[in-house]
C-alpha cells in the first residue's frame, strides 16, 4: 500500500499504472466508511501486489490531489489504468460488493496457479510447481495452457503415460510449438521406458524371476528411465526377502533411487515409510 503524495504522484499514478492496474482509494479519519473502506481493500489486495498496485490518498493532508482527481465525498475508489480512470466505487461498501467490483479485474485463482507453477519450473522447483499446476487443473481441466504445464511437470516426474493422455486432449486449435515440443518429448519418454535393454530383461526375468542380479539391473534401468516407483517396487522386494548376504546392495539400490527423487516427493515418502515399517 503505497501513501500518494505530490512528490510521488507522477510515478504511482502515471508510470506505475503503464505496466498494472492502479486502485486509488480516498480517505479521511473523519469519515470512517473511507477507513473502513481503505482497510479492506488493503486485506483483499495484500497478496495480489503483482497485479494491482493500492495506493492510498490522505484527503486531509492531500488535498490538492484529491481536487486533481474530482472527489466529491467519501469513501471513493477509483481504478487507474495509463494514468486515466478506468473504473471506481463510491459510498459505504460491503464485502460483497467490494468482492464484486474487483475480481473483474483481479486474475482468476487458476491463472495465478499457474503462474506459480511456471515461476517453480523455471527455478527447478519440481514439487511445488507440481502442487501448483495439479490446483489449477482441478479447477479447470479444459485450459490447454494448464495442460501443457502439468503436460511438462508430468515428464520431468516420470508420469509418462498421464502425460501423453493429457496430450491426446488437446484441441487442435490449441497445438501450438509448446505443444509440438512437448509431444516430441513425450515421443522419447515412451522410446526410452522400452528401450531393448529393457525389454530383454524383462523377458529374461520372466523366465528366471528368482534371479536377484536381473532384478537389480531391471530395477536399474527403470530408475534411469524416469519408472522409479517400478524400480522401487522391485527392490523394495529384495530388500524385504533377501538374507544378509544378499539384499544389502539391493537396499543400497533401493536408497539411491529415494535419494533421487525431489525433495518431498510423495513416492519418495511412501516408500521410505515401507522401509521404516521393515526394519523396525
Amino acid at each position: 500500500m503505497i501513501a500518494i503524495t505530490l512528490d510521488n504522484f507522477q510515478e504511482v499514478v502515471v508510470e506505475q499504472s503503464k505496466s498494472k492496474l492502479v486502485l486509488v482509494t480516498f480517505w479521511a479519519e473523519q469519515v470512517p466508511e473511507s477507513v473502513e473502506l481503505r482497510d479492506k481493500l488493503a486485506a483483499k489486495l495484500s497478496d495480489l501486489s503483482d497485479h494491482i498496485t493500492l495506493a492510498t490518498v490522505d484527503c486531509q493532508k492531500q488535498e490538492k490531489i484529491a481536487e486533481q482527481f474530482g472527489i466529491k465525498g467519501l469513501p471513493t475508489a477509483i481504478l487507474l489504468k495509463d494514468g486515466q480512470p478506468l473504473d471506481g466505487i463510491s459510498g459505504p461498501q460491503d464485502d460483497a460488493s467490494i468482492a464484486t467490483f474487483l475480481e473483474k479485474y483481479l486474475p482468476k485463482p487458476e491463472d495465478i496457479l499457474l503462474g506459480q507453477a511456471k515461476n517453480a519450473l523455471d527455478e527447478e522447483q519440481l514439487i511445488e510447481a507440481q502442487t501448483a499446476i495439479k490446483q489449477a487443473y482441478q479447477i479447470d481441466n479444459s485450459r490447454a495452457d494448464i495442460k501443457l504445464v502439468l503436460i511438462d511437470v508430468n515428464l520431468q516426474t516420470g508420469n509418462t503415460t498421464e502425460a501423453k493422455a493429457l496430450l491426446d486432449s488437446i484441441m487442435m486449435v490449441d497445438q501450438d510449438s509448446d505443444y509440438q515440443a512437448l509431444l516430441a518429448k513425450v515421443e522419447l519418454a515412451q522410446q526410452a521406458e522400452n528401450s531393448p535393454e529393457i525389454q530383454s530383461l524383462e523377458a529374461q526375468l520372466a523366465t528366471t524371476p528368482d534371479d536377484i542380479n536381473l532384478s537389480q539391473q531391471l530395477a536399474t534401468q527403470y530408475s534411469q528411465v524416469n519408472r522409479q516407483e517400478e524400480a522401487l517396487t522391485i527392490l523394495f522386494r529384495l530388500v524385504q526377502a533377501g538374507d544378509e548376504s544378499t539384499k544389502g546392495k539391493s537396499k543400497e539400490l533401493f536408497l539411491d533411487v529415494l535419494k533421487a527423487l525431489p525433495d518431498g516427493d510423495s513416492l519418495a515418502a511412501k516408500f521410505r515409510r515401507k522401509l521404516y515399517t521393515l526394519m523396525y
